[in-house]
């Protein structure tokens, strides 16, 4: 049993990385992850008050998070954050410091109120060491690739969103979100965005997606050049794809059943 809904009360990630659970147990299911800079607001918590179940901002995913993984802020921080998008830590890296703390942030943390070095969380302002990210909402196919990339041998967690473990829709979230363009958490639902196209006319930067048996959409990937696909599965990898679906050259056997090609852009 948990306690009635909450209103009105928001929070902002203020660690590198937290879990996002399914069930408010530390054994439980990770479905996604939080970054630094992730703003959410409170829906309910545990009756013994150690869990707190989140929808985050950018997403709208929803699940639970430990209630000490977290930094309470007010109405009019959570009100203030979503009228600009802010930029984002550009390497792998940086640095977060203050009131005390040091510790590293991942590429793609948000920097909430970002001024010549410094970043607001809650109430205390914090020095960014690192490289920033203004996002760029004009397509740029380059741009995207080399983002992709950066991605290469990151190996693969299921709930994950960053180089130190990601699954394959937090790394098209992640990418997406990098060149200007917000997808949903879940591979079915980024199913839903753009339009489907025959895969004859497939460009690079569309998005392909995959079935099992049942066909349910179970994974996804991003289109490059020359009939191959950037994907996590067991790594971030490069693969080759037809019409039949991802071709793993190493096993000599195709690992993922083609569903459909959608544009984003």
């Amino acid at each position: 049993m948990h306690q009635e809904p909450l209103l009105d009360i928001y929070g902002v990630c203020n660690l590198s990385v937290v879990p996002v659970r399914m069930e408010p147990s530390d054994k439980s299911e990770i479905g996604t992850q939080l970054l630094f800079g992730d703003l959410f607001t409170i829906l309910n918590k545990s009756e013994d008050g150690k869990w707190v179940y989140i929808e985050i901002f950018q997403d709208q995913y929803k699940g639970w998070i430990d209630s000490k993984q977290y930094e309470p802020v007010a109405k009019e921080y959570f009100t203030e954050y979503q009228k600009l998008q802010w930029p984002v830590c550009k390497g792998v890296m940086g640095v977060i410091q203050g009131n005390g703390k040091y510790f590293p942030i991942l590429m793609g943390s948000t920097l909430p109120f970002y001024n010549n070095g410094t970043v607001i969380i809650g109430k205390n302002i914090l020095r960014f060491d690192g490289e920033v990210q203004f996002i760029n909402h004009t397509p740029d196919l380059k741009f995207l690739e080399r983002t992709a990339k950066f991605y290469l041998a990151a190996p693969y967690l299921w709930g994950g969103k960053s180089h130190f473990g990601i699954d394959c829709s937090g790394f098209t979230q992640q990418v997406m979100r990098l060149c200007g363009k917000q997808l949903p958490r879940d591979a079915y639902q980024q199913a839903e965005c753009g339009f489907k196209k025959p895969y004859a006319e497939r460009l690079p930067g569309d998005l392909a997606f995959f079935h099992n048996a049942h066909g349910k959409i179970i994974h996804v990937g991003i289109l490059l050049d020359q009939n191959l696909v950037i994907h996590a599965s067991g790594e971030v990898r490069i693969d080759l794809l037809d019409e039949n679906g991802i071709f793993n050259k190493e096993k000599n056997l195709y690992t993922h059943k083609l569903s459909s090609i959608n544009q984003i852009f």
